[in-house]
């Protein structure tokens, strides 16, 4: 058996990066990734997680791969929902109270936190600009988010978020009342909409 072609097909399989309990079910040892570490076959991106030289990584698939209690929100979704024009400067997530998230996480990512029971509300999964599949929140929890986050967000982004969403043509304004009563913004979401739309 040959590591770098069970290599090759990992990294084709798991958008370009390969995790190194993948590796070990297929056969290839730590030890082994080690060693093609040292000859600069592989390059180490985070604990657990390598790409082939030659291969950009796609940071999002990679935080992505580190938890699963955690989910792309606030900015990040917005800007995988195609809401925002700017890359976010920093990434962030969403995971339920009482998880940590591991440090590599805390490192790459602004961390919120919300109760166990509305931490799946919303949740979706969407497409990275590497074209690689990520767990987000669709665009009405986002813009909950936005809200219930917004003396941390800054005012620009959140009224530049509400704008675009105000004149999204697949906004749905009825599931948005229903996340909103849930998460507590039902009054504030109102008063900005009512400017808005």
């Amino acid at each position: 058996m040959n590591s770098m072609n069970e290599l090759k097909a990992i990294a084709l399989a798991h958008g370009g990066i390969i995790e190194t309990k993948t590796a070990s079910e297929r056969g290839v040892s730590k030890s082994m990734l080690y060693k093609l570490c040292k000859e600069n076959k592989i390059h180490r991106i985070a604990q657990g997680q390598y790409i082939f030289p030659d291969e950009l990584q796609d940071e999002l698939l990679s935080i992505s791969k580190r938890s699963d209690q955690i989910v792309f929100s606030h900015e990040t979704a917005l800007f995988l929902h195609g809401i925002s024009d700017r890359t976010p400067f920093e990434h962030t997530v969403t995971a339920p109270t009482g998880c940590t998230p591991s440090q590599s996480i805390k490192a790459e990512c602004k961390v919120y936190h919300i109760k166990p029971e509305l931490f799946d509300l919303g949740r979706t999964t969407l497409t990275t600009p590497a074209g690689n599949i990520v767990p987000a929140y669709d665009l009405e929890r986002t813009i909950c988010d936005m809200i219930r986050s917004r003396n941390k967000v800054g005012t620009e982004t959140f009224l530049a978020a509400l704008k675009l969403y105000a004149a999204h043509p697949k906004k749905d304004l009825n599931k948005l009342n229903t996340y909103a009563k849930q998460m507590r913004v039902a009054k504030v979401l109102r008063q900005y909409l009512e400017v808005l739309l």
